[in-house]
């Protein structure tokens, strides 16, 4: 199921997903029908657009603008909390200037942002994260980072999950074990919307950590020059993510 998904959402998102709209327009083209013939000529035309719209940096900014709605933790709410979590972003595979897998550049933003919380307050952390795709669990990697390139030490380490999910379900019994109910959420602004209600669902009490909120260049030609599809693909599959979860509360 956890590879089904994530076929499925790779074959919905850009580029996959118009790039499979255009090429279905043109067999249409083919049609020997006149209606079906400009119909996908037009289905062609819209898809190759909405594919450069998506790719202009100010596009991909105002489709991240609802999914960071949390300002920067404060001194006073990282007080009431009793333990940091940072969420895994992904593995940069068989690096090799580092001899091995090690974290990939979000999971490494997340990472700086914990440190500097945990050195803050000197409270404990945890690091989620697993493997779902082989390799070395990301948590493993994240506590070897933490621990000698930030100087900071791990607490628990979670590296079995295989999704926001899991990093819940996983992580929660780990903290309640130590008597944690009280946590802080570090990830990217635009996941916390999505993964704070996973967390909350086992039982704890989020305070939101977002860090690498989505910003843009103040030049207006950068910013109407195309070259932001990440931006407007991660916000797509965060869209995806929050209707998914709120399918399956329904059910």
């Amino acid at each position: 199921m956890f590879l089904l998904k994530k076929l499925v959402v790779a074959l919905i998102l850009p580029p996959t997903g118009p790039l499979l709209l255009a090429l279905l327009g043109l067999w249409l083209a083919r049609s020997k029908s006149r209606l079906w013939r400009q119909g996908g000529l037009w289905l062609t035309i819209l898809a190759l657009l909405g594919l450069l719209a998506l790719s202009l940096p100010i596009v991909g900014k105002t489709l991240m603008a609802p999914l960071e709605p949390n300002p920067p933790i404060t001194q006073a709410q990282l007080q009431r909390v009793q333990a940091i979590v940072v969420l895994g972003g992904g593995s940069y595979y068989a690096a090799p200037e580092y001899d091995g897998d090690t974290v990939g550049y979000r999971t490494l933003e997340r990472l700086r942002y914990g440190a500097r919380l945990a050195r803050e307050s000197r409270l404990p952390l945890l690091v989620t994260g697993g493997a779902p795709f082989g390799g070395r669990p990301e948590a493993e990697s994240m506590r070897e980072v933490l621990e000698s390139e930030f100087g900071v030490k791990v607490r628990w380490v979670e590296g079995t999950s295989r999704d926001t999910a899991e990093n819940a379900s996983l992580s929660a019994p780990m903290l309640k074990a130590a008597g944690v109910t009280r946590i802080a959420l570090v990830s990217h602004g635009w996941h916390l919307p999505r993964a704070i209600p996973l967390f909350e669902k086992q039982g704890l009490e989020v305070t939101a950590a977002p860090t690498s909120f989505s910003t843009v260049s103040p030049s207006l030609f950068k910013v109407l020059l195309p070259g932001g599809l990440v931006l407007s693909r991660q916000a797509l599959n965060e869209y995806l993510g929050q209707l998914y979860n709120h399918l399956k509360d329904i059910k």
